[in-house]
C-alpha cells in the first residue's frame, strides 16, 4: 500500500514550478488559472522572484498548494492509497483525493494564508525547533509556560513549539537545561498551531463550512488526530481545528506504518516529509514525483 504525502510551509524555493510551466500544457493552464484566482500573478514570484517576496506567508502557502498539486494533476499514473500532508499540505492532499476542487481548494488556501498573516499581527508570537528530548519532555517543558505549546511532532527528537515570543525564548533556554541538543527560534512570523491563531481559526471556519467537499476517493490521515478519515463531516472539523491544534506527524507516520502502509511517495516542492519518515523508520521505502 502507498501513502502520497504533501509538505508544507518552509518547502519552498525560488524557482518552483517554472520547470512544469514551461513543458506541460495542463500545468500552464492551471498556473494561469490561479493566477486569475488569485487577483496577481503568483507565478512571476514562484519563478522569479526573491526568496523575501517568496517567503511571505500570503505568497508561500498558495505557492507549495500549486506546486504540490498541479504535479499530482500531471502525473499520468498518480495513485494512492492514503493520503496526508504536513499542516497546509492537508489541503493538497484533498485535491489528490477528490474531495475538494482545484479552486474551491485555492481560494481557502489563499483565505488561511491572509488570515493567519492577521492573526500574526494581532499579537507576537514565534516558534522553536526543540532537537535531542523526547516529546514527553517537550510538553513538560511547554506546560508551566503561558502561551507556549507544542506545535509540530515531525519526528522522534524533533518538535517545534509555538506561541508568545518571551515564552518561546524562555522555553529555549530551559530546554537547553534539559539537555536538548538544539533549541532553535524559527524564521517564521508568527505562532503557528498555537492558541494566538485562534482569529484566523475563527475566519477560516466560516470559509471552510461554506465549501462542498465531496466523498474522497482513499481516506486522509489528517493532522489533527494523526488518524485516516473519510467522513466530509469530520474532515472539515479537522481542518478548521488544525490551525490552533498541534501538526501530529511522527503519529500519522506511525499509525501509516502501523495500517499497512509500505511505501511512501512525496508531492510537492523539497524532500522534507521523506526525511522525517525516514526519522521515524529507516527501512521505509520513500521516493518522490
Amino acid at each position: 500500500m502507498k501513502a502520497v504525502v504533501f509538505p508544507g510551509q518552509g518547502s519552498q524555493f525560488v524557482g518552483m514550478g517554472k520547470d512544469l510551466y514551461e513543458s506541460n500544457e495542463q500545468a500552464k493552464e492551471l498556473f494561469d488559472k490561479a493566477n486569475d484566482i488569485l487577483g496577481f500573478s503568483i507565478t512571476d514570484i514562484m519563478f522569479a522572484g526573491t526568496d523575501e517576496e517568496l517567503k511571505q506567508t500570503d505568497v508561500t502557502q498558495p505557492a507549495i498548494f500549486l506546486h504540490s498539486v498541479i504535479l499530482a494533476k500531471t502525473t499520468a499514473d498518480f495513485s494512492a492509497d492514503v493520503v496526508a500532508g504536513h499542516s497546509l499540505g492537508e489541503f493538497s492532499a484533498l485535491v489528490a483525493n477528490g474531495a475538494l476542487t482545484f479552486d474551491d481548494a485555492l481560494l481557502l488556501v489563499s483565505k488561511r494564508a491572509k488570515a493567519m498573516q492577521k492573526a500574526c499581527e494581532l499579537a507576537e508570537g514565534g516558534m522553536a525547533a526543540i532537537l535531542g528530548l523526547g516529546d514527553e519532555q517537550v510538553e513538560e517543558l511547554c506546560a508551566p509556560i503561558e502561551d507556549v505549546v507544542p506545535a509540530n511532532y515531525n519526528c522522534p527528537g524533533q518538535l517545534v513549539i509555538s506561541g508568545a515570543k518571551q515564552g518561546i525564548e524562555l522555553a529555549c533556554e530551559k530546554a537547553k537545561e534539559m539537555g536538548a541538543k538544539r533549541a532553535l527560534v524559527l524564521p517564521v512570523g508568527g505562532a503557528f498551531h498555537s492558541p494566538l491563531m485562534e482569529p484566523a481559526r475563527a475566519e477560516l471556519a466560516q470559509a471552510i463550512e461554506s465549501t462542498t467537499f465531496a466523498k474522497p476517493v482513499c481516506p486522509v490521515y489528517q493532522n489533527v488526530t494523526a488518524k485516516a478519515e473519510s467522513d466530509i463531516v469530520k474532515i472539515k472539523e479537522n481542518l478548521v481545528a488544525q490551525l490552533t491544534a498541534p501538526v501530529k506527524w511522527t503519529q500519522t507516520v506511525q499509525n501509516m506504518l502501523h495500517d499497512g502502509i509500505e511505501q511512501f511517495v512525496e508531492c510537492g516542492p523539497g524532500k522534507v516529509l521523506q526525511g522525517l519518515v525516514k526519522k521515524v523508520d529507516r527501512k521505509i521505502p520513500t521516493s518522490a514525483i
